[in-house]
């Protein structure tokens, strides 16, 4: 999402500590004709709900995590250690413009590394796309995260809206009808470079409970809730017409997530007002819920047989599928599969 002076000090806390880069091991061969993957090669495109910043591992200026909903799904289709396969280049606060303009990372301030235009990934044979953005477009969410600080105006009431009301118009409403146009051209932009590919766009997760509130965790005021929720919703509406009316693939993770709000404790799928550096970012996406939405997109794809199946407790043989052996490495990253004369071990 946008980079709020409470991300910008995570980001400043975050270079102290350094970028890691998760393990990559060599799968052990499968049987090419019994498992075949769906997709030859597929291309994650997104913001930081879909990078994942501060989920470990965080591998570049991005703060894209290895284990974010693409990683997941691209570990369940079987190409996640197929060479040329999967290509991940979401990015924190990018917004739809950062699909044909680079971006200056990790801030525009302090900018190390300038980030490709992320459609330079998508080309003539990219058969699966993501597409998770549109949050950050005219600031939009960065709008909403900060509604905590106006709680104390009017605790019980909803501050937050009347701040962003002017003239009786709900400014942050009126900027998601033109984040949907903007989405209609990405799903256009995308299709034109790969015009084979099977589009989805992955919606945002539910943020807030349907009722009741959680101040000591997202310390909006009480009409706040309601109102943030609806700016939710009605994102997700932009993203599935900008989808449906370019003959692509809508993925709703604002319907499966109730009960995995901020609010829900153990059970949520998103953060609250807290950042842990090795946890997630404040009001994103945390480790289960990147996990989660992996699922929900998987069983979209039609591929509910892999996502009902768990990675088995043993290291899968050679005999077993290679999404299994693949689905079983991400779970156990220290664990090395042997090659054809090599016996199994341990770092």
């Amino acid at each position: 999402m946008t980079v709020t002076p409470r991300l910008r000090s995570v980001i400043a806390a975050t270079l102290t500590v350094g970028a890691v880069l998760g393990a990559t091991v060599a799968p052990a061969a499968a049987d090419p004709a019994r498992d075949a993957p769906a997709y030859q090669k597929y291309v994650a495109l997104g913001d930081s709900y879909t990078a994942g910043p501060l989920i470990p591992w965080n591998s570049t200026w991005c703060f894209r995590s290895n284990n974010n909903y693409p990683a997941w799904l691209a570990t369940d289709l079987g190409i996640y250690y197929e060479a040329g396969a999967f290509q991940d280049v979401s990015c924190s606060s990018a917004d739809t413009s950062n699909l044909s303009l680079p971006q200056p990372t990790p801030t525009p301030e302090l900018n190390l590394a300038s980030q490709s235009p992320q459609l330079d990934a998508v080309t003539l044979d990219t058969d699966l796309v993501t597409l998770g953005m549109g949050g950050n477009d005219y600031g939009v969410f960065g709008s909403i995260i900060t509604c905590g600080d106006y709680r104390d105006q009017d605790p019980t009431g909803a501050p937050c809206r009347d701040h962003y009301t002017v003239n009786g118009v709900d400014t942050l409403s009126a900027a998601l009808d033109n984040t949907g146009r903007n989405l209609e051209r990405s799903v256009d932009l995308i299709k034109e470079r790969a015009p084979g590919a099977k589009v989805v766009l992955v919606g945002y997760p539910r943020l807030l409970p349907p009722t009741g509130y959680c101040p000591d965790v997202v310390p909006f005021a009480d009409g706040d809730y309601a109102w943030a929720d609806f700016l939710n919703r009605k994102l997700n509406a932009v993203m599935k017409r900008a989808a449906t009316g370019n003959d692509a693939t809508y993925v709703d993770v604002y319907g499966p997530a109730l009960g995995h709000d901020a609010c829900a404790g153990d059970a949520a799928w998103v953060r609250g007002q807290w950042t842990d550096l090795f946890a997630g970012v404040s009001y994103h996406p945390n480790a289960a819920g990147m996990r989660a939405t992996s699922k929900i997109v998987l069983n979209a794809l039609g591929e509910q047989r892999v996502a009902g199946a768990t990675a088995p407790k043993t290291r899968p043989d050679g005999a077993r599928s290679n999404r299994e052996q693949q689905r079983w490495l991400r779970e156990h990253p220290d664990a090395v599969l042997p090659t054809d004369d090599a016996p199994v071990g341990a770092r």
